[in-house]
């Protein structure tokens, strides 16, 4: 009898009709916990006993669990099948909604003005820089960190377009 990890295939194609299905229900799983937890991560970050010391641990657990486990690779099929998949661009948004909230959370506790305007960039340099990553093989966190203080001190910067010198 044939078996995909460990489950009979009849089983799966009862479930699921085709590997497109399986594939988004999967991930449409995966979004939802993370989602949850990156909900609960910001909430906690958002408590009055929080500080900056408290946001910096926090944000370093996120991201060496980035570096060790394989949540980077499904998110970035996530969004990947999203750009072919119109089923799956919600679950898309809810994702980058979550990591923004997070990265908006974090931002809030190291004290940098406007965090929510930040937070899409700090989100999509952290993306870019997972994809660098994940491309090469580097596991460059130094590079990371130095681009993220980079983009960091540039927030506290006022700029022309913002009515700034």
């Amino acid at each position: 009898m044939a078996t995909t990890a460990g489950v009979a295939l009849g089983s799966l194609t009862y479930h699921f009709p085709s590997q497109t299905q399986l594939l988004r229900e999967s991930l449409l799983a995966h979004v939802s916990e993370e989602v949850k937890r990156l909900e609960g991560i910001a909430a906690e970050l958002r408590s009055s006993a929080t500080n900056a010391e408290h946001v910096a641990i926090e944000v370093d657990k996120l991201a060496r669990r980035a570096v060790t486990s394989y949540q980077p690779i499904a998110e970035l099929e996530l969004h990947l099948h999203a750009a072919r998949d119109p089923e799956l661009q919600d679950a898309s948004r809810r994702c980058l909604d979550a990591y923004e909230d997070f990265a908006a959370a974090a931002l809030e506790g190291f004290g940098v003005a406007e965090p929510k305007r930040h937070a899409r960039a700090v989100v999509a340099l952290i993306t870019g820089m997972t994809v660098r990553r994940l491309g090469t093989g580097q596991l460059d966190a130094p590079g990371t960190a130095d681009a993220l203080l980079t983009l960091l001190k540039g927030t506290a910067a006022r700029t022309p377009l913002d009515g700034g010198g």
